[in-house]
């Protein structure tokens, strides 16, 4: 038996994912901000829900098809943009990219993820970029590299002047970035030693192109090279850097940014880390498509509310505008149909197929999606919904 075929659920891919790659790269992944309570508020924010069935309806096709900003998708999950994934994997970027295609589904490609919008040109989509910069000359260059490269949507993402404080980063000594090179790899001597399949599986010509940069003009998961520096008023300069939390150091999207890039951008554009109807009233002014509820994952802001808990506040707000997406906290199918019932049009999932890609490259991601898939499929079944897009709140019952 594979280890594709002892994944199941999602815990059974995150633990064979521990087992497979270094710490340093698990904890970035599993870890949420300082101590971990947003990270914790995601999950236990399902279980506030419980589902209304009803009986005596026979539903021997369940339809989870439905559409996020005109592209049709096989079911309401997209994988969501996040760093470092070249790093996890041989498979990297690629098998994420494909997997998802695959399963009928939309992936998203972080700046931070180590590749390039133009390593994926050539790949069958849809897909989405997700964009930090540090300045509009950056924007600029990422934006028309990525519409270049036949991406379908861009995601801004609003939650990001500078890292949050990740604990675990900080005791591995990784709080500045997994940066490879012949400074730091006797620092990281004893995670590889303890998981050296992780090193030898053909990581090691994906650590050498993203330390390098010769074809990641996008700033990689690992050192983040070429980002423009700027001068901080201290008098130092400085680039993004996970390990960097002066807020000076880091400008931040305003809204008069998020109106000037779409401006430039011609296409579907969504705004991501949405945490109230005032920004989310906020993102339609700015001229957004969509708007994604999202505290990214509790790894930034500690303390902030649960994603789900928020999503009827925004659905409210401006869900006959715009199309509103949600993440956080997504751990089983189940969890993606309340999403929807409270008025989301699609959900993201993050760490759940990093696990999978961490476990068994593009074959656990794409098992991460096809359970996804088959627990929707079955809970709408026992639900008696015939199809997705006719949840709504009254097939939900809030617990006390």
């Amino acid at each position: 038996m594979t280890v594709v075929d002892r994944i199941v659920n999602v815990a059974d891919a995150r633990r064979f994912a521990r087992r497979n790659v270094i710490r340093s790269i698990f904890d970035y992944v599993d870890g949420g901000a300082e101590d971990d309570v947003t990270k914790a508020a995601n999950e236990r924010a399902f279980r506030r829900f419980s589902f209304r069935p009803r009986a005596g309806v026979s539903v021997p096709h369940p339809e989870l098809e439905t559409t996020v900003l005109g592209l049709p998708v096989s079911m309401p999950i997209i994988l969501a943009p996040c760093g470092l994934v070249q790093l996890m994997h041989r498979d990297g970027v690629l098998g994420v990219t494909r997997a998802a295609h695959q399963a009928g589904t939309i992936s998203a490609l972080s700046t931070f993820a180590g590749a390039a919008p133009e390593d994926l040109a050539s790949e069958p989509g849809p897909r989405w970029f997700q964009l930090y910069a540090t300045d509009r000359d950056m924007a600029l260059d990422l934006m028309a590299r990525a519409s270049a490269s036949n991406f379908d949507a861009l995601v801004v993402t609003m939650d990001s002047p500078t890292a949050g404080k990740r604990d675990q980063d900080i005791r591995n000594g990784s709080a500045a970035g997994l940066t490879f090179n012949a400074r730091t790899i006797v620092k990281f001597a004893p995670q590889v030693l303890a998981r050296p399949r992780w090193l030898l599986s053909g990581l090691k010509s994906s650590i050498e192109t993203i330390t390098s940069g010769e074809t990641r003009r996008v700033p990689g998961g690992s050192g983040a090279p070429n980002i423009p520096k700027r001068s901080s008023p201290k008098g130092r300069t400085s680039q993004w850097n996970p390990a960097d939390h002066d807020p000076v150091r880091i400008s931040p999207f305003t809204w008069d940014d998020v109106a000037w890039i779409r401006q430039q951008w011609s296409g579907p554009f969504v705004v991501k880390s949405i945490l109230s109807a005032d920004d989310a009233r906020s993102c339609v002014e700015a001229g957004a498509d969509a708007v994604i509820v999202s505290n990214h994952g509790g790894r930034q802001l500690e303390s902030t509310p649960s994603s789900l808990s928020v999503l009827p506040e925004v659905v409210a707000a401006v869900g006959s505008q715009v199309e509103v997406l949600m993440d956080g906290g997504v751990r089983r199918g189940g969890d993606a149909l309340k999403a929807i019932a409270l008025g989301a049009r699609a959900v993201l999932i993050g760490r759940p197929y990093l696990y999978g890609l961490m476990a068994a490259g593009e074959e656990g991601v794409l098992r991460i999606l096809r359970i996804m898939y088959e627990d929707m499929a079955r809970t709408m079944v026992l639900m008696g919904c015939q199809k997705v897009t006719d949840l709504d709140p009254s097939w939900l019952r809030m617990e006390v």
